[in-house]
């Protein structure tokens, strides 16, 4: 039997940005993410010239390939999907 205890939680995210357009990512600390792409130097280059404003979507997932694997079906989604996405996710 594994140990649980210590294994990380990795989250699939999405950020809206200052022109309306959505950044999908993974990653194991949302605030410092967020926090990176807001400008301290790591932060994804589609942040040039644009801000991220909030996280509008997170879901969890149990490891670092199953967050790739839904953080790719996010990214081929329409913007409409997206929305819809959202929109379920805060209801």
């Amino acid at each position: 039997m594994t140990d649980q205890t210590n294994k990380k939680q990795w989250y699939v995210y999405i950020i809206e940005c200052s022109d309306g357009a959505y950044y999908t990512g993974i990653t194991t600390d949302l605030k410092r993410r967020f926090a990176e792409h807001a400008g301290n130097g790591k932060g994804a280059k589609f942040f040039y010239g644009r801000r991220p404003m909030r996280i509008v979507f997170k879901e969890n997932t149990d490891d670092r390939s199953s967050a790739s694997r839904r953080e790719a079906q996010i990214k081929a989604m329409s913007r409409v999907q997206k929305e819809a996405l959202i929109a379920a996710h805060h209801s």
